[in-house]
């Protein structure tokens, strides 16, 4: 197994630098690991009697995730130093300046060289994986050298190859691990049952930063201007296929409402779609006035960053990426208490999606007609509305806190 999973490793390397001639993101992630090796080398080793914390995220949404515990640990330990690595372009070249962080980096292809130079050189005192991220050899080269090794916000699911009967090589990479902590109490439960009991149940740092959000977020004057006491959806990180269950409903405008659009990537043809197919007067963000926006129906956000604090606008949100592969945040919307959508195909790996969903304070929609079905529902009986918007302001209160866990047991280790 492991001589297969180093050749599937080799095979995807391959792979990547051969869809580099077609696809950007590909070249983005060739490109940024060109003299990655080099350049690790140049920091590397630090300085005797320095501490290092080191934090892996696959991507942005994960980086989301660790970055409260990273905050913390910077404002009580200031004199550590911290290494951030990312396997994905959208998290590394987003994140690549951050200033909480003192070394930015890809993570290197998991291989024994680089999990051995890594452990040996780098000397991390702790490292801490946020969410998916179980590599073989750098987990073992971590083990091996008495270097703790957390994961954190994770989250497991029964159908996971950990938990197959053919998984002992995927559940021995778990076992490297010094301790966990898991999202919900069935992610407890799945790893109890192949023999890890080094489970705190802690719930998901991205409440504790969401939540912050909201508290520091500044107004946005377009927006404030364009939403001006009318009742607002907010569409976040919208794809076409979302777009496409939405064009209908926005056209409707029903009850008045208007609509901020954000989409998740941001190219020309993905907003003159968007534009040639709404009725009324539509706006883009970067070339509006906030006297123009207050008298236009739909608001296109065509930048990037400003999406968590628009949604304090919103009266309704639609949450994009349920039609896809993955649904995006939905917590950014929840923490200003309004009830949420998206589409019901890529939800259920998200557990604050599941559990809203019961609660009856989120709702996943197929079609168009769905969605109009849940959304006239919601209008026609406001107590409808009142509690589904209380739900979800009440789940984020309620799962606060899963950055004070974390930082609480790390300080067991840093201090030593």
């Amino acid at each position: 197994m492991r001589l297969l999973y180093n050749l599937t490793l080799q095979t995807i390397r391959v792979l990547y630098r051969w869809a580099g001639w077609f696809s950007q993101k590909a070249r983005t992630f060739n490109k940024g690991r060109t003299n990655q090796e080099k350049r690790l080398k140049l920091s590397f080793p630090l300085p005797a009697g320095s501490q290092l914390v080191w934090f892996h995220c696959a991507s942005l949404g994960e980086f989301e995730q660790g970055r409260p515990v990273i905050e913390e640990l910077r404002r009580q330990y200031p004199q550590i130093k911290i290494l951030l690595t990312f396997f994905s372009p959208s998290g590394y070249e987003i994140r690549k300046d951050y200033d909480k962080a003192d070394y930015v980096f890809y993570l290197p292809w998991d291989s024994q060289q680089h999990a051995r130079w890594f452990a040996q050189v780098v000397k991390p005192q702790l490292a801490i994986f946020v969410k998916y991220e179980y590599w073989y050899h750098y987990s073992l080269e971590l083990k091996r050298n008495n270097i703790p090794l957390l994961s954190i916000s994770a989250i497991f699911r029964k159908d996971q190859i950990f938990f197959r009967r053919y998984g002992g090589f995927f559940c021995g990479i778990l076992k490297n691990f010094d301790h966990f902590f898991v999202q919900n109490t069935a992610s407890a439960a799945l790893l109890n049952s192949i023999g890890i009991q080094n489970v705190t149940v802690a719930g998901d740092t991205r409440v504790d930063r969401v939540n912050q959000i909201v508290k520091q977020g500044d107004d946005i004057e377009v927006a404030a201007e364009f939403a001006h006491g009318k009742p607002v959806m907010v569409v976040g990180s919208a794809w076409p296929e979302d777009m496409e269950v939405l064009f209908p409903l926005i056209n409707s405008r029903r009850e008045g409402y208007r609509f901020i659009i954000a989409p998740h990537e941001i190219t020309e043809s993905f907003l003159v779609n968007i534009e040639s197919s709404l009725s009324g007067r539509v706006v883009r963000y970067s070339r509006t006035t906030p006297q123009e926006a207050r008298e236009a129906d739909v608001l296109i956000i065509d930048v990037i960053g400003i999406l968590s604090r628009l949604y304090r606008y919103g009266k309704f949100a639609f949450i994009g990426g349920g039609f896809r592969q993955g649904l995006h945040n939905i917590l950014e919307a929840a923490c200003y208490g309004i009830p949420v959508f998206f589409g019901n195909r890529a939800y259920q790996k998200f557990d604050e999606a599941v559990q809203l969903i019961k609660l009856k304070g989120a709702f996943a929609v197929g079609n168009y007609a769905e969605l109009q079905q849940q959304f006239d529902d919601l209008l026609k009986h406001p107590e409808s509305y009142q509690r589904a918007a209380d739900i979800t302001r009440l789940y984020v209160e309620q799962n606060l806190g899963a950055t004070g866990k974390i930082v609480s047991y790390c300080n067991q280790i840093l201090k030593r």
